[in-house]
């Protein structure tokens, strides 16, 4: 099964925001290259909020292109067998923790936003990944800073995305 059709199983089976996962669904129908970057009406992402309920944190990373403070997440590649495993993959590498395990039940949330040309809109996935009690955060390339705020705190420093996609996760929890 490819990445596309994975994804199209994922969207399919997601029952949360029905309106943006049919636009996710026509997007995907229309552009059989619509995982890629290279897509240049917009592309599906991957993103999981790294989680500490029992510390009752999570963990961002102050995103060194857009000087904000999001959860882990990027670009789909070619060798990612699916959506889950790509987000899964950019948390690992984004927070350098080992061990990471999504939160069972598919996506937590979707996430439509628009970026620079050439490319235009970000389909992205939000999945949510719980930190093993023993997981050392280590900075990526790819971040400014990388800190654990209380559940409280994100409102504080994130965007609306970043705070509903923390709702959600604390909802499904």
């Amino acid at each position: 099964m490819s990445l596309h059709d994975d994804a199209v199983l994922v969207l399919k089976g997601y029952e949360g925001q029905p309106e943006l996962r049919e636009l996710y669904l026509e997007h995907l129908a229309a552009h059989p290259d619509g995982m890629y970057k290279p897509c240049g009406a917009g592309h599906l992402t991957s993103s999981a909020l790294v989680i500490d309920p029992a510390r009752g944190r999570v963990l961002l990373t102050l995103h060194k292109k857009l000087g904000m403070w999001l959860q882990m997440g990027g670009h789909c590649e070619e060798g990612d067998p699916t959506v889950e495993a790509a987000a899964l993959r950019e948390a690992a590498e984004e927070s350098g923790i080992e061990g990471l395990a999504l939160l069972p039940g598919g996506p937590v949330r979707l996430d439509r936003h628009p970026i620079p040309a050439p490319c235009h809109w970000h389909l992205d996935v939000q999945y949510a990944a719980l930190a093993p009690a023993d997981g050392v955060a280590r900075i990526s390339e790819e971040s400014l800073d990388l800190r654990w705020f209380a559940y409280d705190e994100v409102a504080a420093v994130a965007d609306a995305s970043v705070v509903r996609l923390v709702e959600g996760t604390l909802a499904r929890l």
